[in-house]
């Protein structure tokens, strides 16, 4: 069952454990069904690929994705790790940085 998660495509958020711990990136894909984010940059690994018409075979470097817990958005304001909140402006829900009050965009 996939859970409702405050993260999105184009968030720019820091590893906060395993491996790649500090790196910072942005998301290129959420797997919702797997509560699993592809960020940019990090967990890099090593595929063997095969020569297709249109690609050239050999060891290609790509990210594998990582869970959504390892990752804590980074606070528009102060470039720190921070958790996300909501609040509503006016009629409309916003994602707010815990840290600073700052909406994420």
């Amino acid at each position: 069952m996939a859970t409702k998660l405050k993260v999105k495509k184009g968030d720019k958020v820091v590893v906060i454990t395993g491996r790649d711990k500090g790196k910072q990136g942005e998301i290129l894909k959420v797997l919702r069904e797997e509560n699993r984010v592809l960020v940019q940059g990090v967990n890099i690994v090593k595929r063997h690929q095969r020569q297709t018409q249109t690609e050239q075979g050999g060891i290609i470097s790509k990210e594998a994705s990582i869970h959504v817990s390892n990752v804590a958005h980074i606070d528009p304001k102060t470039q720190k790790p921070t958790r996300v909140g909501f609040k509503m402006d006016g009629d409309k829900k916003v994602r707010v940085a815990r840290r600073s009050g700052e909406a994420i965009e």
